[in-house]
């Protein structure tokens, strides 16, 4: 308390009354007396103890009222000036509104903040009475750590920012304020927790954001297409936390292509079904996490007839994870886990061709050592392949699984303990490539073995440091 003393002086409407003061100090005992009033009304004057002289200061003053009493129903004066909003938008009829008018309205929320992509007006009467407007914001790839921005107030008096318990956990991502009358004014996180309200508000308002981004995926498809960057992570974090939201949004969730173009996952199953089915039936969805620097294995891909989606965002590890347990006969793998022929296995390995040259078990283990005694970075393990001699000679691929978890740890918090995990990956050797098969006869193959796992090891991004310098030095060297 900030008052040592509260003392209320008011005088009725009704003719003849007069007025009183009221007095107390905190304790349970109270005074009641006449007092002096030459008009209707009721001042309440605080009597501040010594530690709260700071809220005799106007601007704090002011900071409270603008806080608490900003869209309080009736008007509020503070030195001559009207500090609120008795008629917020909440309280329109959405059919009256122009979309300038939301903008308005968020911009009196959030002066600070660049303009919302969309918004939805919440306005419901039964079985609990609720209004409201929420601002989809522009998150762009990372989870916005700006949490709390949706007000709540009851009868137009700011309760809290905290709405987590009213609020399914990934619309936290979205900004506005919703007033509930349903809502005590003294509420509490016990309070929320219990109240079965809570749970159909929780419930309509999911189910309001699903209707709202399908209206407009289906009113114009290119628009949501064009704003998909800004608003993935929120639909994606909805996903895997709300069964509810995931069961609706499959009607406007999309995949995107390295090409750029856009998919429902049913329209994407059925582009890719045909050519990336594998010999057990299950469909294939080749995924790239950086595009630019997985173009070698993409082009693979590509060449082979397959189609890669981009899935580049922050929850997309754990995205991946969740559609593929609840869709049947599917499988993800991300384009560099292996080569392209593994990735998406078709029926029995074809025989040798009249002419190619099959390595004995002999060649094979001088292969692997000659690889494996160049090898200096831990974790990467000579693997031999036949690739054909059109493919590069060796390659480094990163089995998915483990790669997997590791993202998905990152992302969850586990990633002390999977940092503590090497990094597994394959050297993959084309043993039909000239190169490679020409060391089998080499006096001493160690130098041209080393050029080739450094050039895969370059191609990842993984030559840096001494190992880079010695590699270019090398390469000068060979081209003497």
């Amino acid at each position: 308390m900030v008052a040592k003393e509260v003392e209320v002086v008011s005088r009725s409407w009704q003719e003849g009354a007069e007025a009183v003061r009221w007095t107390c100090d905190g304790t349970t005992t109270y005074t009641i007396d006449t007092a002096e009033r030459d008009s209707r009304g009721t001042d309440v004057i605080l009597h501040l103890a010594d530690d709260a002289k700071e809220y005799l200061e106007g601007h704090r003053i002011q900071e409270i009222l603008r806080r608490y009493c900003r869209f309080l129903p009736v008007e509020v004066v503070f030195e001559e000036q009207t500090i609120n909003n008795p008629n917020p938008l909440w309280k329109h009829a959405p059919a009256e509104l122009e979309d300038q008018q939301y903008l308005d309205f968020f911009r009196e929320l959030y002066p600070l903040d660049e303009d919302p992509l969309f918004w939805i007006h919440l306005n419901i009467d039964h079985p609990f009475q609720l209004n409201g407007i929420l601002y989809f914001p522009r998150i762009r790839q990372d989870i916005d750590p700006r949490r709390n921005k949706i007000q709540l107030y009851s009868r137009q008096v700011f309760i809290t920012d905290e709405v987590n318990q009213i609020v399914p956990d990934y619309l936290m991502l979205l900004q506005g304020a919703i007033d509930s009358p349903d809502i005590p004014l003294n509420v509490s996180r016990s309070y929320l927790q219990g109240d079965p309200n809570i749970k159909k508000i929780s419930s309509y308002i999911t189910r309001k954001v699903a209707d709202k981004l399908k209206e407009i995926f289906h009113e114009d498809r290119q628009k949501f297409e064009e704003k998909w960057k800004d608003i993935s992570v929120f639909v994606k974090y909805g996903m895997i936390t709300d069964t509810k939201f995931d069961e609706r949004s499959g009607d406007f969730f999309l995949l995107h292509n390295v090409d750029g173009n856009f998919f429902t996952l049913e329209e994407y199953r059925e582009k890719i079904a045909p050519q990336q089915t594998d010999k057990d039936g299950n469909v294939v969805y080749l995924y790239a996490t950086h595009p630019s620097d997985q173009d070698l294995f993409i082009g693979a891909a590509q060449a082979k007839g397959y189609d890669v989606v981009v899935m580049d965002g922050v929850l997309d590890s754990h995205l991946i994870q969740h559609v593929e347990a609840k869709t049947e006969k599917s499988r993800w793998v991300r384009v560099d886990a292996d080569t392209i022929d593994k990735l998406v296995p078709k029926e029995t390995e074809a025989s040798a061709e009249e002419g190619e040259l099959v390595l004995t078990e002999e060649q094979k283990t001088k292969l692997k050592d000659t690889f494996t005694q160049v090898i200096s970075l831990p974790g990467l393990t000579p693997v031999l392949e036949k690739m054909g001699p059109e493919a590069l000679p060796v390659l480094i691929t990163r089995p998915e699984f483990m790669r997997r978890m590791r993202d998905m740890a990152a992302v969850g918090g586990g990633a002390t303990f999977m940092g503590q995990m090497p990094d597994t990956m394959n050297l993959v050797i084309n043993t039909q490539h000239p190169l490679v098969t020409g060391l089998i006869e080499a006096e001493d193959p160690t130098p041209r073995a080393k050029q080739l796992v450094d050039l895969a090891l370059l191609g990842q991004n993984m030559l840096t440091g001494k190992d880079l310098t010695a590699f270019i030095q090398r390469s000068v060297d060979l081209m003497k």
